[in-house]
Order: structure tokens, then sequence, then C-alpha cells
């Protein structure tokens, strides 16, 4: 007799990354129902896909520092000063429309760099400050914001070379360059964290911090590596939202690191460390844009939508602590004998 489908559909659905797919085609399925006339059309797909990398890639930010049973809530404050920088830059240093892109890539180096370094700092304060990650990163967040502000008296900055608009605006192959960018940087940082030893240690570190330490890995430096990738990734989502926008601001995007959070615990990520996958990451990215879409054309208000954001945050943190716990009791129990069998 051949066992019933069932229990393989049961051991399907166990994993996170099976039932995010079956939420994701849940919700594309009640709002395409809701807005046919909107919700399926090429415009909206294009409209889409040029949105979500945003917050996505600060999605990725989140992933890599929540694997270490860490946090980021800096990202937006990171993701707006390094896009000032760049934006001072094109328009203090270059010369204004005439601007080639030699000066582009130098502004986005700049900005980089500034990534690289607000996520040092922050390495500094976790790892040898022993600051909280949720303390260290709020409070930083706070200071890059207090930073873009003094450096722009609280006023956009404007009047980038036409060349700016292509990151956040152009097309490669038919593609958004935004797709692509965050598809690449989907694809490398699931690639590092899965055949790398810089991926394992990660993982390791945040599954047992313990174990990690007898296992001579050198917890400081694992700790100062992973947050400036965090700061240059939300460098990298900072220079798009300046490219969409056509400007910077210090306050551009406030509800994105609610919006990051979301998607990495709804992906799968396990906010005490030790386990996430980019592939669930990813789903989340596009269930979270398909119900944002969506409920932006049934026209529920901003504040609205975050109540429905934050709802959903808790169920999914509640659901997926009762699967790891009931996970970790399940490897402390003794496995039964199979009846008619004796010990």
């Amino acid at each position: 007799m051949t066992a019933a489908p069932a229990p393989r559909v049961s051991r399907l659905l166990a994993q996170p990354e099976a039932r995010l797919a079956l939420i994701m085609v849940l919700v594309f399925a009640v709002m395409a129902a809701l807005a046919p006339e909107r919700f399926l059309t090429p415009q909206n797909a294009t409209s889409m896909a040029f949105q979500f990398p945003e917050f996505a890639i600060l999605a990725l930010a989140i992933t890599i520092t929540m694997l270490t049973g860490g946090i980021d809530l800096s990202i937006v404050g990171i993701a707006n000063c390094c896009a000032i920088v760049a934006s001072l830059l094109l328009t203090r240093l270059a010369p204004g429309a005439e601007a080639g892109v030699g000066w582009l890539l130098l502004s986005y180096a700049a900005a980089l760099a500034a990534g690289a370094a607000a996520g040092l700092f922050n390495g500094v304060l976790i790892a040898f400050g022993g600051l909280p990650p949720i303390l260290a990163t709020l409070g930083s967040g706070l200071i890059f914001t207090g930073l873009a502000v003094a450096l722009t008296g609280g006023t956009a900055i404007m009047g980038f070379p036409a060349s700016a608009a292509w990151l956040g605006n152009g097309s490669v192959l038919g593609l958004p360059v935004p797709l692509v960018v965050f598809g690449l940087l989907a694809a490398g940082l699931s690639l590092v964290l899965s055949r790398t030893g810089f991926g394992l240690k990660v993982q390791m570190f945040g599954a047992n911090p313990l174990a990690a330490r007898y296992a001579a890995v050198d917890i400081e430096r694992l700790l100062l590596r992973v947050y400036v990738a965090s700061g240059m990734l939300a460098a990298i989502a900072g220079l798009i939202i300046m490219s969409r926008a056509n400007s910077a601001k210090a306050d551009y995007g406030q509800s994105y690191t609610l919006l990051a959070v979301l998607i990495a615990v709804l992906g799968g990520v396990n906010p005490y460390g030790g386990y996430g996958r980019v592939v669930g990451v990813v789903l989340a990215v596009l269930t979270m844009q398909f119900l944002s879409s969506g409920l932006n054309m049934l026209q529920v208000s901003n504040f609205a939508r975050e109540l429905i954001w934050g709802a959903l945050l808790i169920l999914v943190m509640v659901i997926n602590t009762r699967t790891w716990g009931f996970r970790r009791l399940r490897r402390r129990l003794p496995t039964a004998a199979p009846q008619g069998e004796t010990r």
C-alpha cells in the first residue's frame, strides 16, 4: 500500500518557506479578486517591480543581523544619511547637470563607504561595547537621522544630473534596475550564507553563541562584518530611494523599518538567531508587496495599513515561536517505539 499524501503535505507545510508560498498565493488571489481591473494589469506589475526593492534590500540587512540573534533598527537612518552624502557630492561638488558617470560612481562609492562606517559604528557598540543590538541600533539610528538633518537643515536635496535617475527608474533588458539589483543582492547573500565559512559562523553564533566561542570563532570580528554588511545594504537601498524620488531627505521611508522586520520574520528568519533562508525573505517581500498594492487600490489609509502590518507581525511571531518551541521540544523527547515492538 502507498502512503497517504496527507502526511507528506503536512511535512511540507511544516517548512516556513512552504507555508509562506501558500500565503503569498492566497494574498495574490484575494487582491486579484477584490480589484481585478487594476491589480491584474501590466502597469501594476511594473509599478510593483520598481517599488518593492527599496524595502526588500533593507529586509536583507535585517535578515543578516537577525541571524546572529541581533537586529539593526538604524537601517532607515543609515539609508537616508548615505543618500544625503551622495546627493551633497552630486550637487555641491559635481558640475551640476553636466556631471558625468564618473561623478555618479564617486557619489555611490562615498555612500557605500558611509554605510560601511555606520555599520562599523554599530558593530563596535555591540561587539566591544556589549550593548544589546536593539538598543545600540535604536540609538545610532537617531544619531544618523540627526546627522542627516544637520547636513540638510531638514530640507530635501534636489537638482541631480539626469544620469542619477537610472538606478531607481531605468531598465535592463526590460527588467527594472531596482529589481535587478535586489535579485543580485539576494542571490549573493544566499550564496554567502549557505556556501561560505562566514555564513556558517553567522548561523552557528546565532544558534549557540557559547558553542561558537568554544569553536574558536572570532565573535567580535564576526559581528563587525555582519553590521558593516548591513550598513552597506542600507546604503544601497538609500541610493535607490534617492534615485526614484530624484531627491534625498532625512525622513524618507520612515515606515520601512517596521516593514523590513515584518518581512524578515514572515520569511521564517528566527529572531532569536540561528535560522533563516533568503528564499523565505524573497517570498515574504512578494507577499507584502501584493498586500500593500492591493490595500492601496482599495484606498486603505496608511494608518490602517500600519495597523495591519503590526498585527500581522505579532501573529506571525506567535505562530513561528510555537513552531520553533515545538521543534526544540521534539528534539529533547525520546523517540517512541513503533506499535508492536518491545523495547
